[in-house]
């Protein structure tokens, strides 16, 4: 099966079959590559949605390079994520102007309604909640980003109706 790795959870894209034909068909296609790490590894988060440890060290494998050098580039890029997300993704943008604006008690309220933390997905895999940096709209601090919608100035009162639209 998949050398040097124990123990991979039943859940993990390498142990689905369909998800494990993507894995490899995206490594094939890519492993001669220059920047075949980056690629190979952009494309799995693009289509399986995560990059677990154990798909990092399969990859590693795969590619002939080391798994550290896999684990750097997933760590490194806030792109890449080693866990699923949730159908949606609500970002708080830690920049300066938002951080003084207020963002960390919008973070508060929303963690206190959906009874996740930070980089944790609702029971039901519909929510995510992260934090970002500096999204560029600093005028419209405090911002946050609801999958792709930018919405600014927002009030920790707004927190409750943004959730409530995101869950329908």
């Amino acid at each position: 099966m998949v050398k040097y790795i124990q123990n991979i959870p039943a859940n993990d894209p390498l142990m689905i079959p369909e998800q494990r034909e993507i894995i490899d068909q995206v490594i094939q296609e890519n492993k001669t590559k220059p920047g075949a790490t980056m690629v190979v590894l952009g494309e799995l988060q693009n289509r399986i949605g995560y990059v677990s440890e154990a798909l990092q060290s399969y990859i590693a494998n795969q590619l002939e390079v080391p798994v550290s050098t896999v684990h750097g580039v997933v760590t490194f890029y806030s792109f890449f994520t080693t866990t699923p997300r949730g159908k949606h993704t609500i970002k708080f943008c830690m920049g300066t102007a938002c951080y003084v604006g207020g963002v960390p008690q919008l973070i508060e309220k929303a963690k206190q309604i959906l009874g996740i933390d930070i980089d944790q997905t609702t029971p039901d895999g519909n929510i995510t909640l992260e934090i970002c940096r500096c999204v560029g709209a600093c005028s419209q601090a405090p911002v946050v980003v609801i999958d792709d919608e930018v919405l600014g100035r927002v009030k920790p009162s707004k927190i409750p109706q943004l959730m409530k639209k995101v869950q329908e």
